[in-house]
């Protein structure tokens, strides 16, 4: 929804969130916030549930998006690898992320061993035609576009869920092995 109500609903519950966490944010602290009625938000989201996955994907897919239009490259490859890099260090250091992982990161488990979201999707079907791209230059290996493409999305999902527990080595060189781990996947053998 992108009405003006629905926008400032949207932007209550970031503040919300980014204040007091997933669980401690109240529709009624969201519909103060946002200048609305409890009946408002109701009416346009069955519940906080809802609410909330609306605003993560509405986030992490318009940082998706940003970064789709950014990063640029020589060929495919290149270009998936560099977005697919700048996906990992940009979620990590996105503050309404960085609030769920750090306060409740057992509320994005069921996201990382259960099922896959829309932002999930939206993300992989993004993979997925760039490595079809790819495929159609000659800079990313012969197989099924999906598969690649799952692959991509869940390496990327471990070093954006659990990077921050690596020991011992700094964020440059540990992205320095993910983009070497991304390219050296997709790259047609010689």
């Amino acid at each position: 929804m992108s009405d003006p109500a629905s926008e400032a609903i949207l932007e209550a519950t970031r503040a919300s969130v980014l204040d007091f966490g997933i669980r401690r944010t109240a529709l009624s602290d969201i519909a103060r916030r946002a200048g609305v009625s409890r009946m408002t938000v109701y009416r346009r989201y069955p519940g906080a549930d809802a609410l909330l996955r609306e605003l993560m994907t509405r986030e992490f897919g318009a940082l998706m998006e940003e970064i789709a239009a950014e990063v640029d490259g020589e060929h495919a490859r290149q270009r998936l690898v560099g977005r697919l890099t700048a996906s990992v260090a940009r979620l990590r250091e996105h503050p309404l992320f960085r609030k769920v992982l750090e306060a409740e990161p057992e509320l994005l488990m069921s996201y990382v061993v259960e099922r896959m979201g829309g932002t999930q999707r939206h993300a992989l079907a993004l993979i997925e035609h760039d490595v079809a791209a790819g495929q159609a230059d000659g800079s990313v290996r012969d197989g099924d576009p999906r598969a690649i493409a799952q692959a991509m999305l869940l390496l990327t999902q471990s070093f954006v869920f659990s990077g921050h527990i690596a020991e011992g080595v700094s964020d440059q060189a540990l992205m320095a092995e993910f983009q070497h781990l991304a390219d050296s996947a997709m790259r047609p053998a010689p």
